[in-house]
């Protein structure tokens, strides 16, 4: 098992529950701004929030935000260690850095230091697009062999330092790349792991390649927080992130929808009565964790969807409605959403 660490309430690995994260886009200096997207972020259910720390004016910035937040709240620096240490000094429940571009031992010492007195963890983030020069020159390029031994370099950095409160992060928009990589790193460290596509794209395309790349990685056991980042609201990021854990059975779902593909024995619109039923399955107070089954063909149907609690075979003009692969009854095509309504609610 991985070793933990506490991120303000929050625990990364040792077997806790893969957390979600996702990062601000307003302008890191507009507290108000800052406050009200943190708001809806924790709404949508994210869990640790990193804000952007570019310079002093927002370091001061994000020790007021702190105070009128909950949340725990992570800072990204680049470059001047300072930031670094102003950010701790003024509250952040973890910061987010790479140690490559922070400078000489002696500067990261200095940030490693601050963090001590705290008992914060550090976020080592290494990403394709920051490799060191000996590493992308030994590996003919960026590789997932170099991202991972660039990560694990700067584990041990901060290792020999004498501290161990770390979160390790590597990320590459390419998908097999990051994949390869978190395999490789899961293998030579027990640090808590932070998994993500990075500049995974549009809500579009985004969501594809981190459905592809996060998945993997979580189906193979590895990932303890998690970031989908997409070029878009950062709510959409909560969003989606909830929906891969919620797939992959990680996290409980409302309700799981399923429904089949329709064919040359469907006699009914199904797409379109799919999606009266997810609409009105989101409106309705129902039970938690409720499986219904959106079924084209009556003769197979209840059988296919025997896991089921409830659900509806479509045939010509009629569908069947049925709990638990047995059937309750037979109603017109369009009264089935009323009536499958019906039955789920008792």
């Amino acid at each position: 098992m991985r070793k933990s660490v506490k991120c303000g309430s929050i625990t990364i690995g040792g077997g806790a529950p893969v957390s979600i994260q996702s990062m601000t886009n307003v302008d890191s200096h507009d507290e108000e701004a800052l406050v009200k997207q943190i708001g809806e972020l924790t709404a949508e259910g994210c869990e640790i929030v990193r804000i952007a720390v570019p310079d002093r004016a927002a370091v001061e910035t994000f020790q007021r935000v702190k105070q009128r937040t909950e949340v725990p709240l992570v800072a990204d620096i680049h470059f001047d260690y300072r930031l670094a240490i102003g950010a701790i000094e003024a509250g952040a429940d973890k910061i987010r850095i790479n140690p490559g571009n922070i400078g000489s031992r002696e500067r990261v010492e200095a940030v490693v230091k601050a963090a001590r007195e705290k008992n914060i963890p550090i976020r080592i983030g290494v990403n394709s697009g920051s490799l060191e020069k000996d590493i992308v020159e030994k590996n003919g390029g960026v590789t997932a062999e170099g991202l991972a031994e660039s990560a694990v370099r700067n584990v041990k950095l901060i290792e020999s330092m004498g501290y161990d409160n770390l979160v390790v992060s590597l990320k590459s928009s390419d998908v097999r790349m990051n994949y390869l990589a978190h395999r490789l790193v899961a293998e030579r460290t027990d640090h808590p792991i932070h998994i993500g596509i990075t500049e995974a794209g549009t809500l579009k395309r985004g969501k594809v390649k981190s459905a592809v790349g996060i998945g993997a990685l979580l189906l193979d056991g590895i990932g303890d927080t998690m970031r989908v980042s997409l070029t878009a609201d950062p709510v959409e990021e909560v969003r989606y992130a909830k929906e891969i854990l919620q797939a992959i059975g990680l996290r409980p779902q409302r309700v799981n929808l399923v429904s089949c593909p329709t064919c040359g024995r469907t006699r009914i619109a199904l797409e379109k009565l799919a999606e009266e039923v997810d609409r009105r399955l989101e409106q309705e107070e129902l039970p938690e964790n409720l499986k219904v089954a959106v079924m084209g063909c009556v003769v197979n149907g209840p059988g296919e969807a025997k896991e089921a609690d409830f659900g509806v075979a479509g045939g010509d003009g009629k569908g069947v409605i049925f709990a638990k692969g047995q059937v309750i009854k037979t109603v017109r095509e369009e009264e089935i959403v009323d009536e499958l309504i019906k039955v789920i609610k008792g």
